[in-house]
């Protein structure tokens, strides 16, 4: 039985990981917009997601865009790129959940 129960819940941890990372995809599809957008424009983006909030869209909704403007910011401001298992590691805390990640992943 517990052989049972542990395939079900890997499934399950599995089936979660692939939406995630789907998720970072997406992230990853804004880059070169993104990083094409100058100084002013990527400091507009807060109001503009701002307004976006205020209208019919979610935070989910624009989360991807979200945190690659943050991700473009970083790379600008402090001369480093957020890796993908670190984009990941935020969408777990962004959901409430602990995300426990390996020395050396950020």
């Amino acid at each position: 039985m517990p052989n049972i129960l542990a395939k079900a819940f890997g499934f399950i941890e599995k089936k979660k990981m692939r939406k995630l990372e789907e998720v970072v995809g997406e992230v990853n599809s804004f880059e070169e917009e993104i990083a094409s957008l100058d100084d002013d424009a990527l400091k507009a983006k807060t109001s503009e997601f701002k307004k976006r909030l205020k209208k019919e869209e979610s935070v989910d909704d624009i989360l991807p865009e979200v945190f690659a403007v943050v991700r473009e910011t970083a790379k600008r401001l402090i001369k480093m790129r957020h890796f993908d298992v670190q984009i990941l590691g935020g969408l777990v805390l962004h959901q409430g959940k602990i995300a426990e990640m390996k020395t050396g992943e950020g």
